[in-house]
């Protein structure tokens, strides 16, 4: 049995927990350079916002219906949602982060699960401020769905029984009910049914999800795929996805950024580089991973006005690496390889490309006699300088993160009110709100010690 807990309107509620006179008012989050709507609230919706809505086209409701608009604080939201996710794994025997606002649990020795999940449910309202709605199924694709169900029973009453709303345990229902559940809920809403393929299907008179399920599983392989097929076994209870606890390693790693305004000068672009360099480094070491080579790209903007560039170039590493300072090397390489004065360019980046494990690495012949004293002495110097490098790295970008002075748009963004263990200088337990953040206490979450600098 699985469980998905999500956060509603997760960053839009995580800005109401520090500005509570929010609560009520139509809210947006607005991405990078403050470009479009990213997350939106229940009264947001009602006005008409779409997701990726650009903002100078819903701009005029700030006058006309009182919508507000903030600039997205991802250093916030990732702090919140650790929290979130501390207090809901308690829920079950296992867990898999599936992205940054919800979890499945997996529910293999607990007891009365429904009530469990309301006091949960409750415990991370209570102690983070975070609103959410717990989905109960036999397989992952009926806890999503159930998750579905408890959301628009709680924001649409009417929709589905009130007794749904915020905890939908599809498994205690009866076979009756949970065909009148799939017959009120739209094929379009399963989980892995895009919509590509809820097009296909409702051609074929395949509208919701009861009329789905009741196709013969030959059938539904055959008009359509194999990765289909699974899904209805998944909706009749046959678990065909499994919880994964470890997530697995990324094959490339991006850091790329759209500047808020134009840059023409080298000196800004090698700032830019070197943060998205040193932040990948860190998601790579996280990882546990080496790069054999790294791409850098640079280009202007197609919708500005004047001549336009765009270059990019892959600097492969002499062997593979995970050190910042032998990353930055081969990005700045790069960078000034590409690069020609006169251009106004508007975004840039770094990706990471052939990754390999740090435990399987290739190791090399070290020609010892034919290597002069000067030469040994100079790789044992670097080999040892390398640990001590990325230390200083990790130090450094976790205790000051923001270095770069690239331009950035973020005019409506708040500010940071969380003080946590990587940020902070004193060897504290816990992270904890600041005092003007909640009008009640909050109780400490643990994260286990800080990592040793």
């Amino acid at each position: 049995m699985f469980a998905l807990i999500d956060g509603n309107n997760f960053y839009c509620s995580c800005e109401r927990v520090f500005q509570p006179r929010l609560q009520g008012k139509p809210l947006i989050c607005l991405s990078n350079n403050d470009g479009c709507a990213i997350a939106r609230s229940e009264e947001a919706k009602a006005l008409g916002v779409k997701m990726g809505h650009p903002w100078f086209q819903v701009k005029h409701l700030e006058k006309s219906a009182g919508l507000v608009a903030l600039s997205a604080n991802f250093a916030l939201y990732g702090d919140m949602s650790s929290r979130m996710m501390s207090l809901a794994s308690e829920l079950g025997d296992s867990q898999e982060i599936y992205s940054i606002d919800e979890c499945f649990l997996g529910l293999y020795r607990t007891p009365d699960v429904t009530q469990r999940a309301r006091n949960t449910r409750a415990k991370i309202l209570q102690w983070i401020g975070i609103p959410t709605c717990v989905g109960i199924g036999q397989t992952k694709t009926q806890a999503k769905l159930a998750n579905y169900i408890a959301k628009q029973a709680d924001r649409k009453p009417g929709s589905y029984p009130p007794r749904l709303a915020q905890v939908c345990n599809l498994v205690e229902l009866t076979e009756r009910q949970r065909m009148y559940l799939f017959g009120a809920t739209d094929i379009g809403e399963v989980w892995g049914i895009g919509r590509r393929i809820s097009q296909q299907l409702k051609e074929a008179n395949i509208k919701t999800v009861q009329d789905f399920v009741q196709l013969a599983p030959a059938t539904v392989r055959k008009r359509f795929s194999v990765v289909l097929e699974r899904t209805w076994r998944e909706l009749h209870g046959q678990s065909c996805i499994d919880l994964e606890e470890i997530p697995a390693p990324k094959k490339e790693i991006a850091h790329t950024r759209t500047f808020g305004q134009p840059v023409r000068e080298l000196q800004p672009l090698i700032e830019a580089i070197t943060e998205f360099t040193s932040r990948a480094a860190e998601k790579l070491r996280k990882q546990q991973s080496l790069a054999s080579e790294i791409l850098v790209f640079i280009h202007t903007s197609k919708h500005r006005p004047g001549p336009q560039y765009a270059r990019s170039i892959t600097v492969p590493l002499v062997r593979p690496a995970s050190d910042t300072n032998s990353l930055l090397s081969a990005a700045f390489r790069g960078l000034r390889t590409i690069y020609t004065p006169g251009y106004d360019l508007i975004k840039a980046g770094v990706i990471l490309m052939n990754l390999s494990s740090t435990h399987v690495q290739q190791t090399e012949l070290d020609f010892g006699s034919s290597m002069s004293d000067r030469g040994r002495l100079r790789k044992r110097k670097i080999k040892h300088a390398k640990p001590l490098l990325t230390q200083m790295f990790d130090c450094s970008w976790h205790f000051h993160h923001g270095n770069c002075n690239c331009p950035t748009l973020a005019k409506c963004r708040t500010p940071l009110q969380i003080e946590s263990q990587n940020t902070s200088r004193a060897n504290q337990p816990s992270a904890v709100l600041t005092a003007t953040a909640r009008t009640h206490a909050f109780p400490p979450v643990e994260y286990g010690p800080p990592a040793a600098c």
